[in-house]
Order: C-alpha cells, then structure tokens, then sequence
C-alpha cells in the first residue's frame, strides 16, 4: 500500500514536471504555424502579384488579338494612323540588343570576378568590387545621358567607321552611321548588366572550396589552369544563372535604350541603323495612344515582352537541371 502511494505520488511529480514543457510545446506549435502561415501568405501574394500582372495584360489587349491574331507577332508593319500594328520589328529589336549586351558583358563580368576572387591583391580587391556594386545602382536615366552624350558621339566617329574600315563587306557592319542605334544600344546595356554578372560570378568563385584550389597547384597545375580546370566547371551552374540574370535585365531595360536606340520601328541588318525594343516602345508611345486598338497593340507588346522574360528563365531553370542535375536546379542554384 505505502509502494502504491509512493508510486501515486511520484507519478503526479512527473505529470507536474511535464506540464509547463506540454505547454512551451504548444505554445512553439502555434508560433510555428503562426510563422509557416505568414511565410506562405507573403509567397502566395508574390506569385498573386505575377498573376494579376499577367490577367490584366490579357484582358487589356484581348481587342488587339481578335483584330490581328497571330500575324501581330510577325508582321512589321507598325502604323498608328492606318491602324496596322506588327510587333516584330520590337521583338527583333529586344532579342537583338540583349545579345549584343551578353557578347559583351559575359566576357567582361566573368573576367572581372575571377580577377576579384584570384588574382587581384587584397588592398585592391575591396574597392574595385565597391565600385562594380556601384555600377548597378545608378538610375538607368543616368546611364542614358551618359549615352547621349558620351557613347553616341563616340560610336559616330570613332567606333563605326572603325568597324566598316575593318568588317565593311558584312551587312552588319555597313550603312549610315547615325551614332543612335542597335551598337550603342547594345554597348550601353552591356555596360548595365556587367555588375550583375560580376556579383553573382564573384560570388560563385568564391564559394569554390580552397582545397580544390590547392589540389589543383599541388599537381602541378599553372594559375590558368587552375581556374579552367578547377574553379570553371565547380561553379559552372551559378555561371549560368549570372549570364541569364543579365539577359532577363537587358530584356526589360527601357530608359537608357529608349535614349541611344533611335526609336524608329524597322528591321536591318546593320548595327548601325536605328531600331527600337518592346520597352521602348510601350515607354515612347503610350501617352500618345489616342484610341484603344492602339493602347490594345501596346498592351500586347508587353504581354510579349512579360512572356518572352518568362520563357527566358524557364530556359536558365532547364540549363541549370541539364548541367547540375535536377536536385541542384530544383533548389535554385
């Protein structure tokens, strides 16, 4: 009997003992279902905000569809007045200007990074990676005047008769030379997008582990060597995701393009010729749309330009699981 109440008495000590941590647990529970549940609202809203993006560019150019249907996206007659709208013109002048930005600005970015993370000494390395970070957050309209009246007199003159002296017998390289145009476009993208590719591919080299590093001197192997053996193919997928962050803020850049590009909606070869992208159109032409085919043709041309960045990153997602397999892309890297 006196084993029973012993027993009964030190049962109840325990339930007592267990109590207040039953009750930090059920509070905890609440805190993380409060926190799980907050997380998930603020994700959902994002992905709310993409799809009300996307509704309203449908909804307000349905009118410019049913008129024109698929022959919108690959006519090039662009004319307000007679009321004949193509967005091909744009389109060409979109893909066009973004590769020209890359051609440049990969080289460069990556350079650029693997000098930061290899080669550059340690007195150097922290301001010129300030002033590289400082290179993306310069307002874009800056950058165009900086296009006006730096790079536009500089492509007229110096740059495009350099380049018809040399390569004049492609059709790329010939015809008048305005200093606006697909070139200057081109250059002054290339010259916004390199921060972008620096960070991130600076960041990606320096995320290599030091023992691969040393392993690769330890054999024998020069600083060249190194770096294209050990270092490239390590952060290859993060390289990857910096070229195509800088191919999705060239896609969508407009004032700075808007400025140097000449605006004129045509297709040419010559890299010389004026021509103008689906941001810049949208930005020069949208307070003057006077009736609603024309505000519908612009709506259109934004939904494009939305759908093509769309199809742009789905491309980096498929590149990155072809190369990294699908664990390393599905969580982002």
């Amino acid at each position: 009997m006196a084993t029973a109440i012993k027993g009964e008495s030190r049962g109840r000590s325990w339930l007592r003992a267990r109590a207040p941590a039953a009750g930090v647990r059920a509070r905890r529970n609440v805190g993380d279902w409060l926190f799980f549940n907050l997380t998930r609202g603020f994700a959902m809203a994002l992905l709310g905000v993409v799809a009300a993006v996307l509704l309203v560019l449908i909804c307000q150019s349905l009118g410019a569809m049913r008129a024109f249907g698929w022959r919108f996206l690959i006519s090039s007659n662009w004319d307000p007045v007679a009321q004949e709208f193509g967005a091909l013109p744009f389109i060409y002048g979109t893909l066009v200007s973004s590769l020209l930005a890359l051609l440049q600005a990969v080289p460069l970015g990556i350079a650029t990074a693997l000098f930061l993370s290899e080669m550059a000494p340690q007195w150097l390395r922290a301001p010129v990676s300030f002033l590289v970070e400082l290179l993306a957050s310069i307002p874009s309209v800056v950058y165009g005047l900086w296009g006006i009246f730096v790079l536009v007199p500089w492509v007229r003159d110096y740059a495009a008769p350099g380049l018809e002296a040399a390569l004049g017998s492609l059709p790329l390289f010939s015809g008048p030379k305005y200093g606006v145009g697909m070139l200057t476009a081109g250059m002054i993208l290339a010259v916004m997008v390199v921060p972008y590719i620096t960070a991130v591919a600076h960041e990606v080299f320096q995320a290599v582990p030091a023992a691969q590093r040393e392993a690769a001197l330890a054999l024998g192997a020069t600083r060249w060597e190194m770096v294209r053996l050990a270092i490239v193919p390590y952060g290859r997928t993060g390289l990857i995701g910096a070229v195509m962050l800088g191919l999705g803020r060239a896609l969508g850049e407009t004032m700075a393009v808007t400025m140097v590009i000449g605006n004129r909606a045509d297709i040419s070869l010559s890299l010389f010729a004026p021509a103008s992208t689906m941001a810049s159109v949208i930005a020069n032409e949208f307070s003057e749309a006077a009736d609603d085919l024309y505000v519908q043709a612009l709506m259109e041309i934004g939904l494009v330009l939305l759908l093509v960045t769309i199809a742009v990153n789905a491309l980096a997602r498929l590149l990155v699981w072809s190369v990294a397999g699908p664990a390393t892309a599905r969580h982002g890297a």
